[in-house]
């Protein structure tokens, strides 16, 4: 089998296992929570996504085309500090909403750009490039733009009344 086609299958593998991982266990959770822990969770997640400059680390990945390695390590960096920004302001409601929404607007945007540079350079042939950061497209990114869409449509589902009033409540006060 070539390169390219077990990069493809362990990446379609990837996003199956947790998808059925993500609905039994995660999903399930999060619904749960409140809207602020939920998304506090998948900040969380997302605080980590620094690990993405990796890319631009010789010893660790091969010879990754530049266009895709730069692209994809800054836009990864910028989602992680969104994200830890998100946690850090997490009692000041507005601002937390405010890099709630911005860390997944740039993280979903990363991902999806990411998706058409690889497949515009022919990336999934060029699989061994990755070296030991092979984990990261096949393991972490399946589970982020899982999370990235989970995340929106919580932004999207309407709050319960008691936690409108609640913040009606602090607005005023």
């Amino acid at each position: 089998m070539s390169p390219k086609i077990i990069f493809n299958l362990h990446l379609i593998l990837g996003y199956v296992a947790w998808l059925l991982c993500f609905r039994a266990y995660l999903l399930p959770r999060l619904k749960s929570m409140d809207q602020v822990a939920a998304h506090r969770a998948i900040a969380t997640l997302h605080s980590f996504r620094f690990f993405g400059l990796v890319f631009l680390v010789p010893g660790v990945v091969g010879n990754l085309p530049a266009s895709f390695a730069t692209f994809a390590s800054y836009w990864d960096l910028a989602t992680g500090v969104l994200a830890i920004l998100a946690l850090l302001t997490v009692s000041i409601r507005p601002l937390f909403r405010l890099f709630v929404v911005a860390f997944n607007l740039v993280g979903a945007t990363d991902l999806i750009l990411n998706y058409y540079h690889a497949v515009r350079i022919g990336l999934p042939a060029l699989a061994g490039q990755f070296g030991a950061a092979y984990a990261i497209p096949i393991l972490y990114v399946p589970l982020l733009m899982i999370t990235h869409v989970v995340a929106f449509s919580l932004l999207l589902r309407p709050q319960p009344k008691q936690v409108r009033a609640l913040a009606r409540n602090a607005a005023a006060a």
